[in-house]
């Protein structure tokens, strides 16, 4: 007996994936949220590094580098931008002169406010087809799914 082929199941299309579906979610956002940043003349890893600095306190240099997995030398350029507008302070830690620990002055809180604001509203857009609880359930999922990456 011959089976009929369409009657076969077929592999699940790429684009059902829900690892495509993030992807291409994610991309929007980073899209939308770069959009935001490049208006203010920013990238995403200044509102971070603000953000990192808001949540936990004055850090150094090279702790920063570290806790966001980049090179030393691409987080100096970051903090230099940032010290320009006035939204962090740099200075020598006085027991160890290699060290530099950068905080976040009250204009950088300031800023990180306005940014928080303008980059929620990213989300407001994104996930307007969603329902508040929707919308909660899907940031416990995927806080989840985050944590689970970092263990």
């Amino acid at each position: 007996m011959v089976e009929d082929p369409a009657a076969a199941p077929r592999p699940t299309s790429v684009l059902d994936l829900n690892a495509y579906l993030m992807y291409t979610m994610g991309k929007a956002a980073r899209r939308s949220i770069t959009e935001r940043l490049t208006a203010r003349g920013l990238r995403l890893w200044h509102a971070t590094v603000l953000d990192l600095l808001a949540e936990l306190g004055p850090q150094s240099k090279g702790d920063l580098a570290t806790r966001l997995d980049m090179h030393p030398s691409d987080l100096v350029k970051i903090v230099n931008d940032l010290t320009k507008t006035g939204w962090v302070t740099c200075t020598r830690d006085t027991l160890d002169r290699r060290r530099i620990e950068v905080a976040l002055t009250s204009d950088g809180r300031a800023a990180l406010a306005s940014l928080s604001a303008d980059i929620s509203s990213v989300d407001d857009d994104l996930l307007a087809p969603l329902t508040e609880a929707e919308r909660s359930q899907l940031g416990t999922l995927l806080r989840r799914l985050r944590s689970a990456q970092r263990a």
